[in-house]
């Protein structure tokens, strides 16, 4: 199977069709809307199925996006993909990216994001009753999609990380002693943004098309340098992973990019070794850069090859086992 992001141009992730034609040519039904949280916010939301009323669905497919994304644009390709596999897959905006309220590129507490992704996730199982439900995380939402199931567990039947961030390269942290003044910083000057490394997207998508098109986002915001608030909690968040990532029992795929500069990949092996599932499978894909989709289409091929084919063996799996324990 191709992925969709072939079909793209550095002006649009549909090439040269309208969003309505391209999925009506990839046969998906989509819908959008907005939540409520648990503060008032405003949440982007978003589904795609088969459009087939005939189509059985194979499982849900909870996805979140990383720091410098969105549920739209170029991340929807990837659920697209996963649409067209048999899933339901669901994605929101984090707060303060894409459609979704709160100030722009903001993250000062991660619990608060998990609360919203739980939220969101949980009225869509309600809706299409018990099928396998996955998670699936890229970078920063890596790291958020391990935190929502160290929330809930047994509701879960999978953890796909691509690019997950279970630690932050060192080429990618501020510089000594910038990265110890941080706790200072974030309370003095919590909008500071930190700019002493490349920008986010030009050291994460290895080809330049691409690296246009996500600039080209109508959405897209000054999020290629975290303020410092935002950055202690990243560093905050990885350090809980660290600490917890023994309790990950469940069947997971960690694929990780050698040549990740923005999110270590010693890291991403370091939570596969210590993780407690019996059913685990590490991908480290040599020269690979930190997002997959960013990669040339041999590499995309290849590692979105490995998570579609992982991901449909686990929901068959997920199915037998339900069926059995009925």
């Amino acid at each position: 199977m191709n992925h969709p992001i072939l079909q793209a141009n550095k002006n649009c992730p549909y090439g040269g069709l309208t969003r309505e034609e391209f999925y009506q040519k990839h046969q998906l039904l989509h819908q959008e809307a907005f939540m409520l949280n648990g503060h008032n916010g405003k949440i982007f939301t978003q589904t795609w199925r088969p459009a087939s009323p005939s189509s059985e669905l194979k499982g849900v497919v909870a996805m979140v996006h990383g720091y410098n994304s969105e549920s739209s644009w170029i991340f929807q390709l990837t659920a697209v993909a996963i649409a067209k596999l048999g899933f339901l897959a669901c994605a929101l905006d984090l707060p303060g990216h894409g459609y979704s309220e709160g100030q722009r590129g903001h993250i000062p507490t991660i619990s608060l994001v998990i609360d919203d992704c739980i939220q969101f996730f949980d009225s869509v199982r309600l809706a299409y009753g018990r099928l396998p439900a996955f998670l699936y995380g890229e970078s920063l939402g890596g790291a958020i999609a391990m935190l929502v199931y160290l929330r809930q567990k047994a509701k879960w039947d999978g953890l796909i990380l691509n690019g997950a961030m279970c630690g932050v390269s060192a080429k990618f942290k501020p510089v000594w002693p910038l990265e110890k003044l941080l706790p200072l910083a974030a309370l003095i000057a919590p909008n500071w943004r930190v700019t002493v490394t490349k920008p986010l997207v030009d050291m994460s998508y290895k080809e330049k098309w691409k690296r246009e098109l996500v600039r080209r986002s109508p959405r897209a915001q000054n999020y290629e340098h975290p303020p410092a608030s935002t950055a202690l909690e990243f560093l905050r968040i990885c350090e809980e992973i660290g600490r917890r990532c023994g309790e990950l029992e469940l069947p997971m795929l960690v694929l990780h990019g050698g040549e990740d500069s923005v999110c270590d990949s010693g890291s991403a092996e370091l939570v596969y070794e210590l993780a407690g599932s019996k059913d685990k499978t590490l991908k480290i894909l040599p020269g690979m850069w930190h997002q997959l989709i960013g990669e040339p289409q041999e590499t995309v091929e290849l590692g979105f090859g490995i998570i579609f084919s992982w991901l449909k063996d686990r929901a068959k799996r997920a199915s037998l086992a339900s069926f059995n324990n009925y």
